[in-house]
């Protein structure tokens, strides 16, 4: 597959977003990203928290291993039912309808996305859900040319707490001139 291009699923989840007016769905730039993470791990346990439309989750599965196995969760229980007939044709794919805890019972993960509950309600459990080696993959945050980073005049504290956590190394990566993700791997 070429870098830019799209695939097909995520294709089919855009416009399953769209129809649902969903507005939060993944960018192209962190989507490559995920596909990079998942392809990472081609035998890994690949978990996503906020499956919205599946948008994120076809990226991660584009990058999906013959042996991976891709678990997420969503709780509109509509826009869960969506996704899953995005990968209704491929059983290593698990779409849940619920909280994001549900996840829990299909730890620990090689790549987890944590693009929904979990990130800032948890955070600490989310860093334990790794397993050592695991990528975690966080974004939507706002570039911050400071240190420690700032989001609107204060420190941002969750950021923070990704950037410096004493189990995980973590980077900040510029997604696009507005936005960024933490990546971080779990230490083994």
């Amino acid at each position: 597959m070429a870098e830019r291009e799209v695939p097909d699923r995520v294709v089919v989840a855009e416009r399953l977003a769209a129809e649902a007016g969903f507005k939060k769905s993944c960018i192209p730039e962190v989507g490559r990203l995920l596909r990079l993470a998942a392809a990472a791990k081609p035998g890994g346990v690949v978990a996503e928290s906020g499956t919205g439309s599946g948008v994120g989750t076809a990226w991660l599965h584009s990058g999906l291993g013959a042996g991976a196995r891709l678990v997420t969760v969503e709780r509109d229980e509509e826009l869960a039912r969506r996704a899953a007939g995005v990968f209704a044709d491929d059983d290593r794919v698990s779409v849940l309808t619920g909280d994001w805890r549900l996840l829990e019972g299909h730890a620990p993960f090689d790549v987890f996305f944590c693009d929904g509950g979990g990130k800032r309600d948890a955070p600490e459990r989310v860093v334990e859900l790794l397993a050592p080696g695991g990528i975690l993959v966080l974004d939507d945050f706002t570039p911050s040319a400071d240190w420690p980073p700032r989001f609107e005049g204060e420190v941002d504290e969750l950021r923070l707490f990704y950037l410096t956590h004493p189990a995980l190394d973590a980077t900040e990566v510029l997604t696009t001139p507005s936005s960024s993700a933490v990546v971080a791997a779990r230490r083994v």
